[in-house]
């Protein structure tokens, strides 16, 4: 599987939700462990390789507890900032991942990407500053807005790993080719 590919189906398990009484089939824990073995499978020098790896391992932690439905429970009853800080260690990841291919499609003169994922930088970086807006400063006309970019920007993300997913400057180190004996 190319890198890209596996942070890309990392993502889709952070998104969805298989719930059976009140436990997640698809635990975020595993998400990230599918997004960390693709961020470490990039190139050593891929931009921000490191910073992805580091908010990843904290994202994920601050996942594990969160797989326990009492834990979430109680953050559903919670302020709705507090779940919002708790959710920020993923959504700085996000902010980071586009930061980084921005630069990888900027490097490789690939401009059709790089725009999509500045696109997609401006779009994660809304997800971040929205709901202060919202909850923090009252500015409840931005409500749906909100809303609307915080759902949207991870499907954008996802299909954009997809499609830059067999770029060359994304694929990661080469593997090499065994031939097949009969």
């Amino acid at each position: 599987m190319k890198p890209l590919q596996s942070i890309a189906m990392g993502v889709v398990v952070l998104l969805l939700v298989a719930a059976v009484e009140g436990h997640d089939l698809l635990a975020d824990p595993l998400g990230w462990v599918l997004v960390l073995v693709g961020v470490r499978a990039l190139p050593g020098d891929f931009p921000l390789r490191t910073a992805l790896l580091r908010l990843g391992v904290a994202a994920a932690l601050v996942s594990l507890p969160l797989w326990v439905p009492g834990v979430v429970a109680v953050l559903d009853d919670a302020d709705e900032a507090l779940a919002w800080a708790v959710d920020l260690p993923r959504l700085t990841w996000y902010a980071v991942l586009c930061a980084a291919l921005v630069r990888a499609a900027d490097t490789a003169g690939d401009l059709v990407a790089r725009a999509w994922w500045r696109t997609a930088l401006a779009g994660s970086v809304l997800v971040i500053v929205l709901p202060v807006l919202v909850l923090g400063a009252g500015l409840d006309a931005l409500t749906d807005v909100a809303g609307v970019v915080v759902a949207l920007v991870p499907v954008v993300v996802v299909g954009l790993l997809f499609w830059c997913a067999g770029r060359a400057w994304a694929a990661g180190p080469s593997t090499p080719v065994t031939e097949v004996h009969r």
